[in-house]
Parts: C-alpha cells; structure tokens; sequence
C-alpha cells in the first residue's frame, strides 16, 4: 500500500474523503456562481413546493415550524472551545508527521481527526459575528498553513472552508465582521499561498478542479469586499497565474473560464494592475489566445463567455496608455482586422478592441497604423450597413457606435496623406458615405429627442409637485440620453462638422449643406450638439488632456459659424 492508499484508508474507519467528492460535474459547469445558483434554485424549489400548496396546509406547517423545539445555538464559550480544538489537532498532526515521517501509517488517525475538525468549523461560515474569535486565536493563520499541507485532501478541504467563510452573499450584510477575516488574510498574504497551491492541482481530476475552482472562489471574493487591494492581490503571483492559465495550448475547462472572468475583474480596477499586465508581457499573452478565434468560432456557450472575457480583458487594458504602444508592436491591429475581415463571432469584440486601441491619449500610431494596413477596407462597408443582429451579438445601437467612434478619432489623429486617404473615402461613390452619415444623424436625432420630450414632462411634473432637480438627478437624466444615442449622434455630429470644416473638399460641405435642406436640418442643431460635447469631455488622463479635447471641438464649433450663414444662403435661393 502506497502513501495515496495509507491516506484514505483505514479499517475500521471511514475514508478521508475530500469535501465536495459527492458533487456531480455540474458543481464546476455552472461556473463562477456556481453554489450561489444552486442555493437560488433550492429556494426556488422551496417557494414552487410550498405554492403547491393549499392555504391551509401552509398555516398547519408554520404552525408546526414554530412549535419545533429550537436547538442548542453556538455561543462564544462553545465557538472558542471548536476553535481551540481545532488548533490542537493541527499541533498534533504537525507533530505526528514529523515523528513518523516515513511511516504514514502512524500518523492517519491523525490526518482524519484534523480533517473532521476542519469540517466541524464550516458552521462558523452562518454567525460571521463571531470571525473575531478566529482572528483572535489565530486560527486564520492556522487555515493558510494548512492550505500548503503535505496531504492535498487536507489542503483542499481548507480551500473549501475558506470559500464559505469569505462568501460574499453573507459578508456584505455583516461588513464589519467581514473586514475584520478579509483583512487578516491579506495580512497573512492569503492570495499568495493560494497561488503557489494551485502549481500542484490538476484541473483534469474532479476532486482537485473543484479546490482550484473554490481558490478562484476565495480570490473574487476579496476581490469584491476589498476592491481596494486589486493591485495588491494582483502581484502576489495572481496575475502571472492567470496569464499561464489562459496560454491558449491550456485546454479549455471551466476553471480556464473562471481565470479569464478574475482576470477582466483585475484589469477594470486601477491603473496599476493594467500597468502590470503589460509588464508582464500579458498583451502578447491575451492577443496569442484571441488568435486562436481568428478563424473558428467557440465550440461551446462557455467557451465562448471566455472569449468575450479575454476581449474586455484587452479593452481594460488598453486604457493605460502605454500598453497602446504594445498592442501595436504586438501586432494587435493586424489581428483585430483579420477578424474584421473573417466575420466569425469574435468579429463585433474585435471591433471594441479596434475602438480602444485608437481612441484616447497615445493613439496616434495606432490610428496611422491602421490606415496603412487597409483597415478602412474593413471598416466602411460596416458604415455602410449594419450586421444583422445575432443572438449573441451586439445591438446595432453598440455597433454603430463602435464604428463611429473609430472614424471619428482617425479623424482627430490623422494627418497628412492617411488623412487624405480617410477623407478621400467620403468623396467615392457619388458621397454616398455622407449621405449615411446624415442618416445617422437624423435617426439618433429623432430617437434623443423622444427621450428628451419624455425627460420634459418628468420635470414639469415634479416641479409642479414641488420637487428640486438637484444634480445627481441631472446626470440621471444624462445617462439616459447617452442610452437613447446621444453619444452616437454627438460623434457623427463632430464627424460632419470635422469634414465640412478641415478636410478643405467643398463638395463634401455641399452635399451636407443639400441633404440637410432636403430633411429640414439645421447646422446650428449639429453646432449644438457638438457643443455639448464638449461641456460633457471628462479630464481623460489627466486634467491638461481632457482641456485640450475641449478646446479642440469648441475651436470647431466656432468654425462651423461660417457654415450657417451658408446654410441660411441656401435656404434662401431655395425659397
């Protein structure tokens, strides 16, 4: 009999089984929210039972409920008491194996009994009142020690208590008592033990892809009830972790969709954490698995959830400035056009990307880049004509904005003959690609303004009611626009006025002068807009930035005064 077969077995006495080998393979596919789903739907299953039945039935079983004798509580004496037993078992073990050391034999029962007090504290995980008394006798520290134990049946059961006491459905309604576990185990650097833990966990058996997926459980968890130590968690071998999880020769499992779903928590936090990344190499690492999509779809619903993980992953990161520059050298841009070009599944994500990587400080050469390499070729027939809506794709509302977003900052970013080649772009074709901007125009305009009438009466309802409409309210009513379309439009508006003032091509400016004649348009209605474009810019990466973003379209604005007077002209020899 080997060590493995002394460890879980003894005559006479029941195997050291680990905790969760009872569990179907549902307990890893229902993924990152995996126990809390199968806790709503056991409640779900309580509440249709119960509706099933009679009125009467229901008060004779309340009435039973509440004549039940009520079972001893756990009362500190008694907590402190488990506790203490449980730091003694762990002091035995720890001494039984170095006596016996090359006798597993000996010291067994004493595996068993430390496994059957780290089940006992899974009760703790109901009274988070009293995780003061695990700090206080040190249990924490005990609990991440025990997370490197020789025995992966001890470490795993650990894994999984650690997972319960961190339960963010419990935690967030006891926020003190949940500060006080969260911050002893990032003082004991509990993520950096977990990590250099899971080094020896083979996702490919049940039992051990159940403890990885309950250390990724731990992991969000903090992540959620400390966000402030994303940056912190994220150094303690976490992000370098995750990176090797989503090498795309890993194979596809549900722990692999759980590591991208940590990643993308990671990199929408701070600045520091997407800095990391592209220290570590992580922008070649998220492009290599993107690669992977270029030319085959997902083979499954999960599957597919990881890659739309692993691009929003890129897209937060792209947010630093400087991981621009290494999207480019890594050749992001070529990637993201090919899939452009292939039309596979990825193709909408690969537009988002497309949009990061050349909006926003540090993008000029992205933007010249991506003109170089025929991106326009890819781009405009997309202008031209929205993709059809798929169950799992955009809106045409997202990819008309996606798109327009990309052309406007070519436009801010270009210049000399890439800008003639864009402008040039809205001269084929008759300006066929002006007479869609102007459909743009107006059907955003039509679809803000019904939602500028509906914000109206709401306001001259309160007002009459006595109401204030303080400024929380105001944005409330920005953000409601910005949903109906109001960004869209204001980036078409900046467009039209971009090519009718600087691109020097007067038959662009008179075929918008003539469309908006035609559908009774205004240039001030654009110059409006635009200008409230401006008032809305936030400071970017910083205040010098976003102030020169402002000054830029208001100098447009400005510009565009010349064009009503035009526009007014034509009206005239119209009439």
């Amino acid at each position: 009999m080997d060590v493995g077969e002394l460890l879980s077995f003894q005559p006479g006495k029941p195997n050291l089984k680990r905790r969760g080998d009872d569990r179907d393979e549902s307990d890893i596919l229902d993924g990152v929210k995996a126990k809390r789903e199968r806790s709503r739907g056991k409640e779900q299953q309580k509440v249709e039972n119960t509706s099933s039945l009679t009125e009467e039935q229901q008060l004779e079983i309340a009435k039973m409920m509440e004549q039940e004798p009520v079972g001893p509580s756990l009362d500190d004496a008694a907590l402190r008491k488990m506790i203490l037993n449980f730091e003694k078992k762990v002091f035995r073990n720890q001494e039984m194996r170095i006596k016996f050391a090359d006798q597993p034999e000996k010291f067994m029962d004493s595996e068993l009994e430390l496994n059957d007090a780290i089940q006992e504290l899974h009760v703790i995980a109901t009274i988070p009142e009293m995780y003061h008394h695990l700090v206080e006798l040190n249990a924490v520290k005990s609990f991440i020690q025990l997370v490197s134990h020789e025995n992966v049946d001890i470490s795993i059961a650990v894994v999984d208590l650690l997972q319960e006491l961190t339960d963010v459905d419990i935690l967030t309604e006891n926020e003190e008592d949940a500060g006080i576990l969260i911050d002893a185990l990032l003082e004991e650097q509990v993520v950096a033990t977990l990590i250099t833990n899971l080094e020896r966990l083979d996702d490919n058996v049940k039992e051990e892809a159940n403890g990885m997926h309950n250390t990724l459980g731990i992991t969000e968890n903090i992540l959620e009830l400390a966000p402030d130590s994303c940056a912190e968690v994220a150094q303690q071998n976490l992000m370098q972790w995750l990176l090797k999880k989503l090498k795309p020769k890993v194979q596809f499992t549900p722990n692999k969709l759980y590591a991208s779903e940590i990643l993308a928590i990671l990199l929408q936090s701070t600045d520091s954490c997407r800095s990391l990344l592209g220290d570590m190499d992580g922008i070649d690492a998220l492009l290599q698995q993107l690669a992977v999509f270029k030319r085959q779809d997902p083979t499954s619903t999960e599957e597919f959830e990881m890659m739309e993980n692993i691009f929003n992953c890129m897209c937060s990161a792209l947010l630093f400035p400087a991981n621009k520059g290494k999207f480019l050298k890594g050749e992001g841009l070529q990637l993201m056009n090919l899939m452009l070009r292939e039309k596979k599944q990825s193709r909408f994500s690969a537009l988002k990307v497309m949009n990061h990587a050349v909006t926003g400080p540090n993008a000029v050469d992205n933007c010249m880049k991506f003109i170089e390499i025929l991106g326009l070729r890819n781009i405009f027939p997309l202008f031209m004509k929205t993709p059809k809506k798929q169950k799992k794709g955009p809106s045409e509302m997202e990819h008309e904005e996606h798109i327009c977003a990309i052309i406007a900052a070519l436009l801010r970013n270009c210049s000399g003959t890439h800008r003639q080649r864009l402008v040039g772009k809205f001269q084929e074709t008759d300006h066929a690609k002006v007479d869609r901007l102007i459909e743009l125009h107006f059907k955003y305009t039509e679809r803000v303004q019904v939602v500028d009438n509906r914000i109206e009466k709401e306001k001259q309802a309160r007002l009459r009611e006595g109401d204030i409409i303080d400024d929380n309210q105001e944005d409330d009513y920005y953000m409601r626009r910005l949903d109906a379309g109001l960004f869209t439009l204001q980036l078409v508006d900046f467009i039209i006025l971009e090519l009718c003032c600087n691109s020097g091509i007067n038959s662009i400016r008179d075929r918008v002068m003539k469309l908006l004649n035609m559908r009774g348009g205004s240039v001030s209605s654009i110059r409006g807009i635009v200008r409230e474009y401006a008032g809305s810019i936030g400071d970017a990466n910083s205040e010098e930035e976003g102030e020169q973003e402002r000054v830029n379209l208001m100098e447009l604005v400005e510009k565009a005064q010349e064009l009503v007077g035009l526009f007014v002209q034509s009206m005239f020899h119209k009439r």
